[in-house]
């Protein structure tokens, strides 16, 4: 169970460092937000994926 939450939220901070630039391009979505979304994103990746990634002993 909590390997799997770990995965979720790995999986959430990549749609953060992705999604936004999609939003940028298509005019939805100022820069300066997307940049805020992306460093969301990459902490949370950043912080969660050691853990998720880490293999049981």
């Amino acid at each position: 169970m909590k390997r799997t939450l770990l995965g979720l939220l790995a999986f959430a901070g990549l749609l953060l460092t992705l999604v936004p630039s999609l939003f940028v391009f298509s005019g939805s979505l100022s820069p300066e937000t997307n940049k805020s979304l992306m460093a969301a994103g990459m902490l949370l990746w950043f912080v969660v994926a050691p853990f998720w990634i880490k293999r049981s002993r």
